[in-house]
């Protein structure tokens, strides 16, 4: 953000996002970054190209019609965000850092097959060496692989372990007041909240028994469920997204229209990782991935 640009999100539809900024974000020029599948249903008609554009620009307003609305962080906020987000990255980085971690991507996930997508606008990763390494991936195929998984990592990984963390530490009610005084801290917890209520590790269950990737899934699912209790614990919504009922209904519409799709990858995926098939055979099999990463994407209004 700079000389006046702001950027409240890509997709330019989180405008609680923008108005958590508080009154110091810059506000003489918006840019926003509209992905191609959500063009339509966003500015497709007047009405909605209306809604869309004076929830962005209100939001922009609240902070200096609503002192109270979003309140600066005061440096003890600042501090104790920064706790979280040290023991947030922590769990990330051990993560990144597993031997399976890379492997699991290029041999489980769709992530090799969005370069024959042409959605992601550049290869799959960067360089020209025939190993994967975790530096020459590419963020949209990279994000979109876990999405594709119904895993949705990089939206929540490592924050059920920092609200573990922070708890031990005796600093959770803490985070729970910060919380209820920050719309920033709160629209930051919700979208992980949206990620975590897009996940279905049913879809992968099967990977429980792997051979090679069984304990790197248990250890995606186990902190997927740490990261739903913890923030339920600390937001003290009942269930994920009580509190954006429109968001969660949106989801929950959507998800009848993905699992059917989820369902034929998932299988298509495991036909084409057992190997010994005819080369007719693997054209349709790979065919069907790619055809269900469409679907995916469109009905889930996401890329990556």
């Amino acid at each position: 953000m700079t000389d006046g640009e702001a950027r409240p999100a890509r997709g330019g539809n989180n405008a609680n996002y923008y108005a958590a900024q508080g009154a110091d974000i810059e506000n003489h020029e918006i840019q926003v970054t509209i992905q191609g599948q959500t063009i339509s249903s966003t500015y497709g008609t007047i009405p909605s190209a209306r809604f869309n554009i004076e929830r962005l620009l209100s939001s922009g307003l609240e902070n200096f019609l609503f002192e109270t609305h979003a309140r600066e962080l005061s440096d003890a906020d600042k501090a104790l965000l920064d706790e979280l987000a040290e023991a947030s990255y922590q769990a990330y980085l051990q993560l990144k850092n597993h031997p399976d971690f890379v492997p699991y991507l290029e041999q489980i996930t769709p992530l090799k097959w969005y370069g024959d997508t042409n959605i992601a606008s550049r290869p799959t990763k960067r360089g020209t060496a025939a190993a994967l390494k975790f530096e020459d991936l590419r963020a949209i195929p990279f994000v979109g692989a876990w999405a594709q998984m119904k895993q949705n990592v990089p939206g929540y990984f490592g924050f059920g372990a920092a609200i573990a963390v922070m708890r031990q530490a005796g600093r959770l009610e803490a985070l729970k007041d910060l919380y209820q005084r920050s719309l920033f801290f709160q629209t930051l917890v919700e979208n992980s909240m949206q990620s975590l209520c897009k996940s279905n590790f049913h879809v992968t269950r099967y990977l429980s028994e792997h051979p090679k990737f069984k304990d790197f899934w248990q250890l995606l699912f186990k902190e997927y469920e740490k990261a739903v209790q913890g923030l339920l614990d600390l937001s003290g919504q009942p269930d994920l997204l009580a509190n954006n009922p429109a968001s969660k209904a949106s989801i929950t519409m959507r998800k009848t229209i993905i699992q059917p799709l989820i369902a034929i990858q998932q299988y298509a995926l495991q036909q084409l990782q057992s190997g010994g098939l005819e080369p007719e055979q693997e054209a349709v099999f790979r065919k069907l991935v790619l055809r269900a990463m469409f679907g995916i994407i469109n009905a889930a209004r996401n890329a990556a």
